[in-house]
């Protein structure tokens, strides 16, 4: 049983959440302002949907990197996410989506649960790798056919203006997998096609794809125009706070994701992303010649600045949880309300981290 503040879908609720065999069993509790009382705040577990590494594992090591990685995060927040691959010849991508596909299903003490995987590539322009190794390609159905049979893919980014990708992204949907456009030289044209077709959403927004002019509106333009969803990266220093607070007003339901590597909740020093070596330093994560490569950010520290760059808490936490969750086509997590999984995040007044329940496994962070 837990008590305090509870962000439920219909708004903050004062009283009593209950736990029976992992799930939400009851509500007790009433309509209130948080304002005025002191009770710790009570949110969704958070759902990171672009997670390629943290405590100094990386998903594409294979082996029992994503258990480090899973454990990892939870100790931030994070209850569910999706491990995230990087762009790599196909033996690599094969190999590591195998070894992902045996460990899905068991989810380890003390670890988030890894919904399935984000597969980041190989499908993107080589003119706009960004931190990504240059084995990009060309999708075929067949290639991905075999992909799907190996693991869990819930999302695949790609280019779109590349020939065939079209058709990729319409067979992909009618899947259910959700395409998103990311890595991209492709024009605001190219991006309302895609969404035509049946894309879905932008990964990490702003970065890695053509910019908003006034005369050639880009990729970022055809977002902001016309997108439902769209993941971006809040660490600031990929997105800075005025061009978050522009896709805050023109994407609903824009989420959060970390985009995180094996430097997340480390200590500065070197590190590897793919095949990439990546140094930490300055709270960010940087190729040899200074190129941004994913981050350090936690789910924490991302509400964290949210608020910070004025958001209300309420609307912060759902854009870690409740949007990511809709994304996917989750119901039963993301939201604080009986039946749900207990996913559940504690917070002091000051918005320091108290203690994580996934699937109503209790983790207390007081001490840590």
């Amino acid at each position: 049983m837990l008590t305090g503040n509870i962000l439920t879908p219909d708004g903050w609720r004062y009283g009593q959440l209950q736990v029976e065999d992992g799930r939400i069993s009851c509500l007790d509790a009433r309509p209130c302002n948080p304002a005025e009382n002191e009770a710790p705040y009570l949110l969704p577990g958070f759902i990171d949907l672009h997670v390629h590494g943290g405590g100094g594992a990386d998903t594409m090591e294979g082996g029992t990197a994503i258990e480090t990685i899973a454990r990892t995060h939870l100790r931030f927040g994070t209850t569910s996410l999706l491990a995230t691959t990087m762009t790599a010849p196909p033996s690599d991508i094969e190999a590591v989506l195998r070894g992902l596909g045996e460990r899905i299903e068991d989810r380890p003490a003390g670890a988030a649960r890894v919904l399935g995987v984000h597969l980041e590539g190989p499908y993107i322009n080589a003119g706009k790798l960004g931190a990504q190794p240059n084995f990009a390609c060309t999708a075929t159905l067949a290639e991905l056919d075999h992909y799907l049979s190996l693991a869990p893919i819930k999302v695949v980014t790609l280019a779109p203006e590349i020939a065939s990708h079209r058709e990729i992204i319409q067979a992909l949907s009618r899947r259910g997998i959700r395409v998103q456009i990311g890595h991209t030289l492709g024009s605001y044209e190219d991006g309302v096609a895609a969404l035509e077709h049946g894309a879905h959403g932008f990964t990490h927004l702003f970065n890695a794809m053509t910019g908003l002019h006034h005369r050639e509106p880009g990729m970022v333009g055809a977002a902001l125009a016309h997108a439902q969803y769209a993941e971006l990266i809040p660490d600031l220093l990929h997105v800075h706070p005025g061009a978050i607070r522009t896709a805050l007003r023109a994407i609903p339901c824009l989420y959060c994701v970390t985009d995180s590597t094996a430097a997340a909740g480390m200590p500065d020093g070197e590190y590897k992303l793919g095949r990439q070596p990546v140094t930490k330093c300055l709270g960010g994560v940087r190729l040899a010649d200074g190129t941004l490569a994913g981050s350090t950010l936690t789910m924490d520290q991302a509400l964290r600045n949210l608020v910070r760059i004025g958001l209300p808490l309420e609307d912060a936490a759902q854009r870690l949880s409740r949007y990511p969750a809709e994304y996917l086509g989750l119901t039963d997590r993301g939201r604080l309300s009986p039946g749900s999984w207990a996913d559940v995040v504690c917070f002091d007044r000051m918005l320091n981290l108290q203690s994580v329940h996934v699937e109503g496994e209790a983790h207390d962070f007081t001490h840590a």
